[in-house]
């Protein structure tokens, strides 16, 4: 089994595409942290999303430095299913 590490950088409880992929991740079983970039003491993961990976859309989920995307992308969750499977 393969642990996948999951970052999902988001803009609060208001963001409803931030909450469906949370709420996604958690029906398939995948671990995930979630960092509020809305917060103060979040700015540098604001900045990394925005100007170091070029995302205006929240959630910004993060696997790794290559496999990241943004909103909500029932399709690379379903994708994150099966490698947290095998």
């Amino acid at each position: 089994m393969t642990d996948v590490k999951v970052t999902v950088y988001s803009t609060g409880p208001s963001c409803g595409q931030c909450f469906m992929t949370k709420k996604q991740l958690e029906a398939k079983g995948i671990p995930y942290v979630e960092v509020d970039v809305t917060q103060d003491e979040n700015k540098g993961a604001h900045e990394y999303i925005t100007e170091d990976l070029g995302y205006s859309q929240a959630p910004v989920v993060v696997v790794d430095e290559h496999d990241h995307w943004s909103g909500f992308r029932p399709d690379h969750i379903d994708r994150l299913a099966r490698l947290n499977a095998h």
